[in-house]
């Protein structure tokens, strides 16, 4: 692991001061104050290409704490300050190098909403969707919505003037600001408005002896103009509008305490129509001519982007276009001069286009056929009539270098998205980088456009603002600046007098290969930070959800193995305890392998961390590693002996369990002895997976998958020795042995001809992900990776004619996260269906997740992800039979609940004819299943 290298003088400096300002810091503002590695590590990086690291964080409870720590930060030698909400900024400007304050934390509530008015008094580090939820049942809503909107906040919505898919119809959020209280870094106290209101002294001045220039200085017929500083808002003939010229100022003027914000009538009846092109520039030509119709929105996305999604008209490129009602949509189609189109009027099939626009951000950097893509020129705009034209130049552009890149965006303001497959790892690549940033500058300026339409210049686009603004221009905002924060103390090196565009990349000095690399795909989005009124049925990230500490979400986590890679922050390499902790309460769920939208997949680097954290020191492991990670071999060879075992005094504690939890027992009778002595004379159709679950602690759902796939005439052999996936060892980071187990399981499968039927979702994971992912070399793991079927898949592709029992009743429980992340339960749902089963099963991880759940100090997390989705779907089923195929999923709910979960399986089995009248699905001698 690379260390960084430091001159010890300067650190023992550094150190000194920090320490210092720690200490200040903690005696000023009641909030926390955290300059540990761990926290400086979490916010060295937003979701830009950079990196700056923090000397540390303070989390302000109010006003009074903001305008504390800034007097702090000023005594001590005008260290920097930088406002950070969500940390989703794209250009650099929510990373600092003096303190970073966490807004999210305390200053995130609602002051007051007044339907009336309809204004809402907010504080900087709200969530937009939680304005959203309070504002809904007034009819209500805040316009600008961006595709972050389910975790970014009003204070970071309000530095970069963020807009969203709705601009065309709501505009900006600065459009939508009515008056702001500020502090500046100074320590002055102002309430911003317009006619003038809360200028700091020699503003206005500045600007009368400049009118000339701001009012022939900016482009004009750009909707989407946030480069700069709106400075042209502080003419006479617009009101000398203060707040407004602040919007967009990306933290460098002032930090924003309160917001009053305008709010927007709900459309009545919101219906998406989604426009068909022959391709981009074709939509993109059409999107102009649309706006007379008064569409709500006006998104274009391209066939490149949009991989396998379903309900789409045909054609090669997308309008989605929202309108107010059946008529409006109707004269729009007639309008639209399109190949085809699509009206959805359900909220549902709306939510699922929308998903598809909204994980752009994410899905765009991972390019089709493979590679990464990097934001870097991310947003610019042109006039909407301009869009087309532009949108070929770029393209011949991009080819010129190249390079590739998915354009998208807000076709309807002229705005474009693009992820662009930048080489940021090397030399070469970063000189290209740069010599393409100034090009596309130039090709923007020529179509008279702005270098960002959105998420604002930061330290990506800067540096380029003379080529669109012209150095008289550029040096007004650096006057402007200067009037603001004399000391230069807010956010340096941002928008302003900026640092070179290729400097400071965040994966200077990162290896190239590893977990480190692995880490770097995660670009910052942080949808895993969403939760509250917008957490969805989604699973991704259960422990954040529980605990709304960054160092739990993914990207948390993410950052941690960035920062180990490098070594500077985090020094100790694989031996981080600031890595162990935050990874101690990842569930390895694996719901971000799904939901995350660069695919980031932190239970396989948790495994990885885990193994190297322990390599050659065995006996510092968790005594559960040792218990539960090996979990199939004490099974095989103590078997039913644990149950007395786990009967003596002190066994729990010993065993490295929570006393809070009971172990299941294990069954009187196993699943695969209870097989070999029955008879059967039909041939083969599968081999049907005896995982450890079923086999020792479950035989009843073994024997009831039996009794279905017979039914459905299928033959079932199991596998002709003792089989394991491994996936205990590979959640407590054992892969050594992992890699052992896996391959002897293949030596007893052999030549894998057949469907593998796998009833325990976690174990049907590991084989199709893990295996071939841990033996790569080994061409048998791949073949039974792909052998593997869910049981509702095999009896769907095997015997597709045959009819399951009519249940005919209502249904509730889990959809294990492993089978949402990596199998999916499309087959599942078709199976329920058949059988009459009615009702969907909750989303979101059960939080007991194999071992996670019975060591010591995760319990109450454990407990708080299950409350997140699945006990409130509980308590609210009536009684409706539970269902939840993964066995932790049911022992979760055995445990904190009265409900008894089952295997769809069972169910099943219960409803076919002439079954048998023994056997270990059915009540009978010799059997002891978990109940």
């Amino acid at each position: 692991m690379r260390r960084g290298l430091r001159h010890p003088g300067l650190v023992g400096r550094h150190e000194e001061h920090a320490s210092g300002l720690a200490s200040d810091l903690r005696a000023a503002v009641a909030g926390e104050v955290d300059f540990s590695a761990a926290a400086r590590a979490l916010a060295t990086m937003d979701a830009s290409n950079y990196r700056r690291v923090p000397a540390g964080t303070v989390a302000p409870r109010d006003a009074a704490d903001i305008a504390a720590a800034l007097e702090v930060c000023r005594a001590h030698g005008t260290t920097p300050v930088v406002a950070r909400g969500a940390g989703t900024s794209i250009g650099g400007q929510a990373t600092g190098t003096g303190v970073v304050l966490d807004l999210t934390r305390h200053m995130g509530g609602i002051v007051s909403l007044d339907p009336e008015a309809r204004t809402a008094v907010v504080r900087p580090g709200l969530v937009l969707d939680r304005l959203r939820a309070a504002a809904r049942p007034y009819g209500l809503t805040f316009g600008p919505d961006p595709s972050t909107h389910s975790r970014c906040t009003l204070g970071g919505m309000i530095g970069n003037n963020a807009c969203g898919a709705h601009s065309v119809a709501w505009g900006t959020t600065a459009d939508n600001v009515r008056s702001l209280e500020v502090v500046t870094y100074g320590g002055a106290e102002l309430t911003l408005g317009r006619g003038g209101r809360g200028a700091p002294a020699g503003l206005l001045d500045l600007v009368d002896r400049h009118l000339a220039l701001l009012r022939t200085g900016y482009p004009a017929g750009l909707p989407r103009r946030i480069s700069g500083y709106a400075l042209d808002a502080l003419l006479p003939e617009r009101g000398v509008d203060v707040a407004r010229s602040f919007c967009g100022s990306e933290g460098t003027l002032g930090v924003v305490t309160e917001a009053t914000v305008a709010l927007v009538p709900l459309p009545a009846e919101p219906v998406l129509v989604v426009l068909g092109y022959a391709d981009e520039t074709a939509a993109a030509d059409a999107a102009a001519g649309l706006l007379a119709y008064g569409p709500l929105t006006v998104e274009g996305m391209a066939a490149d982007l949009v991989r396998g999604a379903q309900g789409l008209p045909r054609g090669g490129a997308w309008l989605f276009c929202e309108v107010d009602g059946a008529g409006a949509a109707s004269r729009l189609v007639r309008a639209a001069d399109a190949l085809d189109a699509v009206v959805v009027r359900e909220a549902a099939g709306q939510r699922a286009l929308w998903r598809i626009r909204e994980d752009a951000a994410g899905t765009a950097t991972r390019m089709p056929g493979g590679g990464d893509a990097w934001p870097g020129w991310e947003d610019c705009a042109v006039p909407p009539a301009r869009l087309g034209a532009y949108l070929r130049a770029f393209r011949a552009l991009l080819a010129d270098f190249g390079l590739r890149g998915v354009p998208y965006g807000h076709f309807g303001d002229g705005c474009v998205h693009v992820r662009i497959d930048f080489d940021l790892w090397t030399g070469k690549g970063v000189r290209d980088f740069r010599r393409f940033s100034e090009a596309v500058a130039d090709l923007v300026v020529s179509h008279g456009g702005s270098l960002s339409g959105e998420h604002g210049d930061g330290q990506a686009r800067a540096e380029l603002l003379p080529r669109m603004y012209g150095e008289e221009l550029v040096g007004l905002f650096g006057a402007v600046k200067d009037v603001w924060d004399p000391d230069g103390g807010l956010n340096p090196g941002m928008l302003v007098r900026p640092k070179p565009l290729d400097s400071g990349l965040r994966f200077e000095g990162l290896p190239v290969v590893g977990l480190g690399r692995a880490a770097a795909r995660c670009v910052g989005v942080a949808k895993c930070r969403v939760d509250g009124p917008s957490a969805g049925p989604g699973v991704m990230c259960p422990s954040y959800r529980a605990t709304g500490e960054e160092r739990h979400s993914t990207r948390g986590r993410a950052r941690l193995l960035h920062e180990m890679a490098l070594g500077e922050v985090i020094t100790d390499g694989w031996r981080s305890e600031e890595v162990r902790e935050a990874l101690d309460l990842c569930l390895s769920c694996k719901g971000c392998r799904s939901d995350c939208p660069v695919g980031v997949d932190m239970a396989a680097y948790k495994a990885e961390f885990l193994d190297r954290h322990y390599a050659r020191r065995p006996f510092a492991r968790p005594r559960s590693h040792w218990t539960m990670g090996r979990l199939p071999g004490w099974l095989a060879h103590v078997g039913r002996g644990l149950n007395a075992a786990m009967g003596l005094p002190f066994a729990a504690r010993l065993a490295g369990v929570t006393p809070e939890r009971t172990m299941p027992r294990v069954a009187e009778r196993s699943f695969v002895s209870w097989f070999a002595e029955r008879a059967s004379n039909r041939p083969p159709s599968l081999t049907l997976w005896p995982d450890t679950f079923t086999n020792h602690l479950a035989p009843e759902v073994g024997g009831a998958a039996v009794r279905v796939l017979e039914d459905a005439g299928l033959g079932v052999e199991l596998p002709p020795g003792r089989v394991c996936c491994g996936l205990t060892y590979v959640s407590t980071g054992q892969l050594g042995a992992a890699r052992k187990v896996m391959r002897r399981t293949l030596d007893v499968m052999g030549e894998v001809t057949g469907p593998v039927v796998v009833l325990e979702p976690s174990c049907a994971a590991t084989l199709r992900t893990d295996l071939p992912e841990l033996l790569p070399d080994d061409p048998r793991a791949a073949r039974l990776a792909a052998s593997v079927r869910t049981f509702a898949e095999a009896l769907e592709t095997l015997a597709p004619d045959w009819t399951p029992p009519r249940l005919d009743r209502p249904v509730t429980g889990q959809t294990h996260c492993h089978q949402h992340a990596v199998l999916g339960d499309a087959a599942d749902r078709r199976l329920r269906a058949r059988a009459g089963l009615t009702g969907d099963l909750a989303g979101g991880c059960c939080g007991l997740a194999g071992n996670f759940g019975f060591e010591p100090g995760h319990y109450e997390v454990s407990v708080a992800c299950a409350e997140d989705q699945l006990l409130p779907a509980l308590r609210g089923a009536g009684h409706a039979e539970v269902l939840a195929d993964g066995f932790s999923c049911r022992t979760q709910i055995g445990d904190l609940t009265d409900r008894r979960a089952r295997h769809l399986v069972e169910l099943l089995a219960e409803g076919v004819e002439e079954a048998p009248r023994a056997g270990p699905g059915t009540p009978g001698p010799g059997f002891d299943g978990v109940r």
